[in-house]
């Protein structure tokens, strides 16, 4: 049986089709997914450091409060960041609601800022050079990596 050639483009085209989406398929966690092994190890800051017995027990003392302040402050956000998203896609939004969560968040945020510069300024009094140039190449590596859940739930 001979079929006409629109019909044999048109079996061409869609056996491509039908190939591109299980290519698309198969990649897709590969192309998406970040390699294993590629996030940043979980990295226990005084050993990391070699922190001194005195110098741990010092951390220590500064740690507790500050990772319960900003685990407080984590909860403060992640409400009002809630309520805002609530706001934007209510039935009808109400755009003083949207700006008054808004303006709750940055000043969360903005505190939240100033308690990790203490902290971080409290650490380095602790530390002595060697530790010190050790913690600021953690962080700035860190922080070159970082994607916020917003850049990673849009990407393509």
């Amino acid at each position: 049986m001979k079929y006409p050639a629109w019909t044999r483009a048109l079996l061409a085209v869609s056996l491509a089709l039908n190939l591109g989406v299980i290519a698309a398929l198969v990649l897709r966690p590969a192309l998406v997914a970040p390699p294993q092994g590629t996030a940043a190890p979980a990295v226990h800051l005084p050993d990391y450091l070699a922190l001194t017995p005195e110098q741990r027990v010092r951390w220590d003392g500064l740690e507790a409060p500050f990772l319960h302040d900003l685990s407080a402050n984590w909860g403060d956000i992640r409400r009002h960041r809630e309520a805002l998203v609530r706001h934007i896609f209510a039935a009808t939004p109400d755009r003083a609601a949207i700006d008054a969560e808004q303006a709750a968040i940055a000043h969360l945020q903005a505190a939240q800022q100033q308690r990790v510069i203490a902290q971080l300024l409290a650490e380095r009094a602790l530390l002595h050079e060697e530790q010190r140039e050790r913690l600021l190449q953690l962080l700035l590596g860190r922080y070159a990596g970082e994607a916020t859940e917003e850049e990673l739930l849009h990407r393509k």
